[in-house]
């Protein structure tokens, strides 16, 4: 299940009272990024860790994630809700991280156009994860599923994680016969008990000339372990019963889901 924060959230709770003053802030501070001085922009993240909840949006997303029969990180105490409360404004102020900001430059895209709405997941401590497009983004054919899978968190594989996934395509009348197209290199996987997720979703990640997904940051609650994978040793390449199996489950998943309006989710 999730819940989420949607477009207009930030904006809003940017022009509360109680935050008038991280607002004007962030004001002065955007007028000197415009003028070439993009040092500020970590000052602006910054600034943006200073908001303050209001109790409207406390309220609601606590209603909202109960609902869900999500748990509520105010029932483990005020240090939780901190926490989850933190991770949301860590993923709100990496709209100005400079990776997004230069690209969004560069397609001649208005910054102050793009906003962030906040996915809230539930996490499990995964053994993999995959991406699977419902249209081949290689080659565009529309009758061949492209995936591709990491060992641990699927942060890894949309995140700024430096080396390949495993990869593979499969025709979506045989999805029994799944093809490798490129074995994983990442030497890091991502590892983390059951948690919470908050999860970057901007406006522009649709944008035609605009590759906006994986340019912002998605923020778990508690810290992501780190672990050296040796992708050699693992079943994932060396039982290949095991790899047949997971390929085509992988498969089968995104064929039961193209007709989706995205070509392409995120499952773990």
């Amino acid at each position: 299940m999730s819940v989420a924060l949607p477009f207009g959230v930030f904006e809003n709770v940017l022009s509360q009272d109680i935050n008038k003053d991280v607002a004007n802030k962030i004001t002065a501070l955007n007028s000197l990024v415009t003028k070439g001085d993009f040092s500020k922009l970590g000052d602006i993240r910054e600034t943006v860790l200073q908001l303050r909840a209001p109790f409207q949006l406390i309220n609601g997303l606590k209603a909202k994630m109960q609902n869900a029969k999500m748990p509520w990180p105010g029932d483990e105490g005020e240090k939780r809700w901190q926490q989850a409360w933190m991770a949301i404004k860590e993923v709100w102020a990496s709209k100005w991280n400079e990776r997004a900001y230069f690209s969004a430059r560069k397609v001649k895209i208005e910054h102050n156009d793009l906003c962030m709405a906040v996915l809230v997941q539930e996490i499990i401590n995964a053994d993999y994860a995959f991406v699977i497009h419902t249209t081949n983004p290689l080659s565009g054919n529309t009758s061949e599923i492209y995936a591709e899978i990491v060992k641990g968190l699927g942060e890894t594989l949309v995140g700024a994680y430096p080396g390949r996934a495993m990869s593979f395509v499969t025709n979506k009348s045989a999805l029994q016969s799944p093809k490798i197209v490129g074995y994983p290199s990442k030497k890091v996987g991502l590892f983390i008990k059951q948690s919470i997720i908050f999860r970057s979703d901007s406006n522009g990640e649709d944008l035609e000339g605009y590759a906006g997904a994986g340019l912002y940051d998605s923020v778990p609650m508690d810290q992501e372990e780190k672990r050296l994978i040796d992708y050699s040793t693992d079943k994932l390449i060396a039982d290949r019963d095991f790899q047949y199996s997971i390929l085509s489950k992988i498969g089968t998943a995104g064929n039961v889901k193209k007709k989706l309006p995205k070509d392409s989710y995120v499952a773990s």
